[in-house]
């Protein structure tokens, strides 16, 4: 008889055993469902990556997964998405939360020291290794000199991946050799023809260059490049601006052909400068010029690092963490050893130092060479101008409108303005208080001869102004700017056409034709068979500001100006209009930049002032610089100077600075001490930002 179960023994919907066989069934479901852990790559499975987090906290390597599947593809050097914060799921290869962020492969290992479960690579974004180990080298001293992050320097060192450049083929490196250049304009120098030839014999000598006056210096530059290709080594120069490095740029190409070399600047276009860069990194070209984010390219076999006019501001990268292209070129010098050359017609207190540690040689001129090719400088101080009733036109004291008279016979003559627009300083005409915007309190500048006054903070135009001192509604201007400038030479001197060269528009070149040329500091445009005369108008402008380096830029803005008129054998003068007895002036007056350099150096010694000590500037509200200081552990003997307000425009919070000084050899211990400071604020996650900038170059 068979056995038949009775209601109560059998399963039902509402019975334990019904609901426990039930979630049994869900949870093989799920489990089905649930993704399968992705096989992992053999061999050297874990991908050490540098993420794109430019957190001082956060300034590490993390280890990855590397499934089977990027394997081929996941080399140290190639640029990777991964998924960043969340939590690992165990047993799963898989992250979740969390957000993709880009990174580098720096290297494939076979295991990790990290305990816990590895998350994946997300992907590999390109085969590309655009991040090789000398440039990994690089941007990790540069992070520690400058209390920054690597993540950071990165970003300045690897431009931004572009598919059509990646895809396109490669171009083959030039087979042909190249020969040792003849010194040409180098036999002026001392040691000049020596220099190209230990370069060009594999020797890596360093100097710095006091640069002749005149346009040689392009083809100079040049030169000194083929000498270590002819080596073969490669070469890098970096310049200013777009100007500069187009002039050496077609030196180049006129000495060594096209194909040769290859020129970086912003202004090619963020595709363009991608695809010269990469032939820069597969080896194809071996020679770089370009302007400051030129510092980084990656460079085969280098054998010499070049700047010219280091004092020049647009050296030093205003993205964090604020490196100069000196130094970073410098550190390039020291780990390849490589040549280094800084040149200009200026010499920079740091290149002085260079000289008096002998860490460099001098490469200069005899003072016959110098005599012969440098324009004669004639001042007009003070007392020239209190008696010179005869000032006949545009502001000028007599000596400067006679020699620009005399010049304008024989060519163009350039005038240097220190300030741009029309008249960019005004004051009350009755009690001489500065003009200022009602709104807020930024100073007023005539933009033009008939339209409203603007504040050049706000931007706002101001109709009705009148002095908040005495009440007064009369202005006096009390700086002229170019175009102010050129319109009142241009009644001095009706015949003659005026042409501007500044922010408005820059000039690269003008022709060899009778022609006034007025310009700002920096831009005044190369005169075919140079200028017959320069006027260095408004000199006090320049030597007035509250900077430490006042002197030193002024001397270099007027170099670099009067390095574009004829020699005094051709009677190439130049009228300067400033105080004779001022050390920069004398400096001009004798060509003797060198001689200047050395003596501001000296004084910084004697008063503890880079570049003879290390400095740090730290800026912020009062109470985030303070709290910053609190954690801070400063190396032994630091000098802790301040804080100070410094000047912010009306309405906006304090901020103070305070400046770190340490003796040479501690400099990278500030720093370091700085560093660490900066993670621990961050990882609290409180507190306003602080900004931290090694050897700032602007102490006032």
């Amino acid at each position: 008889m068979a056995h038949s179960e009775s209601p109560e023994s059998s399963p039902t919907s509402d019975s334990p055993a019904s609901e426990q066989l039930e979630l049994i069934r869900t949870e093989l479901r799920r489990a089905k469902a649930r993704p399968k852990p992705k096989p992992m790559a053999e061999g050297l499975p874990v991908a050490r990556v540098v993420v794109d987090k430019g957190l001082s906290h956060l300034d590490q390597y993390f280890d990855y997964a590397v499934p089977a599947r990027l394997d081929e593809a996941a080399q140290p050097g190639v640029r990777v998405r991964v998924r960043f914060g969340g939590r690992v799921v165990k047993g799963q290869g898989r992250r979740e939360g969390g957000k993709l962020v880009d990174g580098y492969i720096v290297e494939r290992l076979a295991a990790s020291d990290f305990a816990g479960p590895l998350a994946p690579l997300a992907q590999v974004l390109s085969p590309e290794r655009v991040l090789s180990p000398e440039l990994l080298r690089l941007c990790r001293a540069v992070a520690d000199r400058y209390a920054g992050t690597l993540a950071d320097v990165l970003q300045l060192a690897v431009p931004p991946k572009h598919n059509k450049p990646e895809v396109e083929p490669q171009p083959e490196p030039a087979a042909a050799p190249v020969a040792e250049p003849e010194p040409g304009g180098w036999v002026r120098y001392a040691d000049g023809a020596s220099f190209l030839r230990a370069l060009a014999g594999g020797e890596s000598p360093r100097a710095v260059w006091t640069a002749l006056p005149g346009p040689g210096w392009p083809e100079e530059l040049a030169r000194a490049v083929l000498a270590v290709l002819a080596s073969g080594r490669g070469a890098l120069v970096v310049l200013p601006d777009g100007r500069a490095v187009a002039r050496v740029d077609a030196a180049l190409t006129a000495l060594l052909g096209a194909g040769r070399h290859v020129a970086l600047t912003a202004e090619l276009g963020a595709e363009e400068r991608y695809r010269r860069w990469l032939a820069v990194s597969r080896g194809a070209v071996k020679a770089v010029v370009g302007t400051r984010a030129a510092m980084f390219a990656p460079v085969a076999d280098l054998g010499l690092v070049a700047i010219w006019d280091d004092g020049d501001s647009s050296h030093s990268e205003p993205h964090a963490p604020q490196p100069h292209a000196r130094d970073v070129l410098l550190l390039r010098a020291v780990e390849a050893g490589a040549a280094a050359l800084v040149g200009g017609f200026a010499v920079t207190v740091e290149a002085a130092q260079l000289l008096r540690t002998g860490w460099a040689r001098p490469l200069a001129a005899a003072r016959e060479e110098v005599r012969r090719t440098a324009p004669l400088v004639r001042t007009v101080g003070d007392h020239d101008q209190a008696g010179d009733g005869a000032a006949l036109a545009a502001r000028l004291p007599s000596l400067a409108w006679r020699v620009a008279r005399d010049a304008l016979a024989r060519g163009p003559v350039l005038v240097q303005v220190p300030r741009r627009g029309y008249v960019p300083r005004l004051a009350c005409a009755r009690c001489r208080e500065q003009a200022r915007c009602a709104h807020c309190a930024g100073p007023l500048e005539a933009p033009d001869a008939a339209g409203p006054l603007v504040c050049t903070w706000c931007g706002r135009p101001e109709a009705d102004w009148h002095c908040r001192e005495c009440g007064g509604f009369k202005l006096r201007a009390q700086v002229f700017g170019a175009r102010r400038t050129a319109d009142e030479l241009g009644r001095a001197f009706p015949s003659v056409p005026v042409r501007t060269s500044g922010r408005d528009g820059v000039l690269a070149t003008v022709p060899g034709t009778p022609a006034l040329v007025v310009a700002t500091p920096g831009a005044e445009p190369v005169a075919e068979g140079g200028y017959a005369a320069a006027l260095l108008l408004d000199a006090w402008i320049l030597l007035g500001r509250p900077d430490l380096r006042a002197g030193e830029e002024a001397l270099r803005r007027w170099l670099g100006a009067s390095a574009l008129v004829r020699g005094a054998a051709e009677d190439g003068t130049v009228v300067v209009v400033a105080e004779p007895s001022l050390r920069p002036v004398q400096a001009l007056v004798r060509w003797d930049p060198a001689g200047y350099a050395a003596l501001e150096l000296a004084e910084r010694a004697e008063l503890g002032f880079p570049p003879v000590s290390r400095m740090a500037a730290v800026s912020g509200p009062p109470a985030a610089v303070q709290d910053l200081l609190d954690l801070v552990r400063l190396p032994e003997g630091t000098d802790l100077l301040g804080p100070v307000a410094v000047p912010v425009p009306r309405g906006e919070d304090r901020v103070d600075r305070v400046l770190l000084r340490v003796s040479p050899g501690r400099g990278a211990a500030l720093a370091t001490a700085l560093k660490a400071a900066q993670a621990a604020r961050l990882a609290r996650g409180k507190g306003d930002p602080v900004r931290v900038r090694i050897d700032p170059p602007d102490i006032g």
